[in-house]
């Protein structure tokens, strides 16, 4: 994985990008150039596709990403659509969730049953071939100001195949007058 290692030097990133990541006291923030299309570290790089197709995939995936997450957090139908996107090998990058569909299906299963008010809102959806990025405010309840949550999602042949995020707590006062969303 990219970022900081444990003696606080720069590691490489794991797709074929220029990234640079800026640490704060509470958030990370990473700013990627994509030069090719993300591929695991252990397959080949293939053909970048026309434009136009491109463009369609970009459309496609983002359609996939963002009806999954609805699904997950929102309606919590978390088998469901899960076995509907996740694909048969999935690479987590949440280090409290493991490899594969299964750990994702067992851990946000068992946080619903524990959390049965959260919930999700999508604010952004940005998108770039086959990588899918998400603005989200998450809360527990009613009462919780929440998270900012920056969710990343590789989807190949129309599966999610790959995940990370970034979440920072919503304090209760800001040194602005902007919202974190």
């Amino acid at each position: 994985a990219g970022g900081l290692s444990g003696d606080g030097s720069s590691t490489a990133h794991p797709i074929n990008s220029t990234a640079a990541m800026v640490v704060g006291r509470s958030c990370v923030v990473m700013f990627l150039s994509r030069k090719t299309t993300a591929q695991p570290a252990n397959s080949s790089v293939s053909a970048t596709p026309s434009h136009h197709s491109t463009s369609a995939l970009t459309e496609q995936n983002k359609k996939i990403v963002v009806d999954f997450y609805e699904g997950v957090f929102s309606k919590h139908q978390v088998q469901t659509y899960s076995d509907r996107y996740i694909g048969t090998q999935y690479i987590q990058h949440n280090p409290y969730v493991a490899d594969g569909k299964a750990p994702f299906v067992n851990y946000f299963t068992q946080y619903f049953k524990e959390h049965p008010q959260a919930k999700s809102t999508i604010k952004r959806v940005i998108a770039d071939g086959d990588l899918v990025v998400l603005h989200v405010h998450s809360t527990q309840n009613a009462q919780d100001r929440g998270e900012a949550v920056v969710d990343i999602f590789r989807v190949e042949q129309g599966k999610i195949v790959e995940h990370w995020d970034a979440v920072q707590s919503v304090p209760a006062e800001s040194a602005n007058s902007n919202t974190m969303f």
